[in-house]
């Protein structure tokens, strides 16, 4: 993967993980305890992470040409 894609990947999937924990904060910021707030945010960034990393990993694989 040539290193242009690796930056432009690397930018989207950080924004996209500070747009996850900002909509967290807007659903329930004030609902619940700051604590409680913390840990779904971290909770929902791991997922979305999770998924980046699959997505950019099926990605990879098919750029190789590998078949499932």
């Amino acid at each position: 993967m040539p290193l242009k894609e690796i930056i432009l990947y690397s930018i989207v999937a950080f924004s996209a993980l500070f747009i996850l924990g900002y909509t967290v904060h807007m659903f329930v910021g004030g609902l619940v305890s700051p604590a409680t707030e913390t840990l779904l945010t971290v909770i929902v960034c791991a997922v979305g992470a999770a998924v980046i990393g699959f997505m950019a990993w099926d990605v990879a694989k098919r750029r190789r040409g590998a078949r499932y």
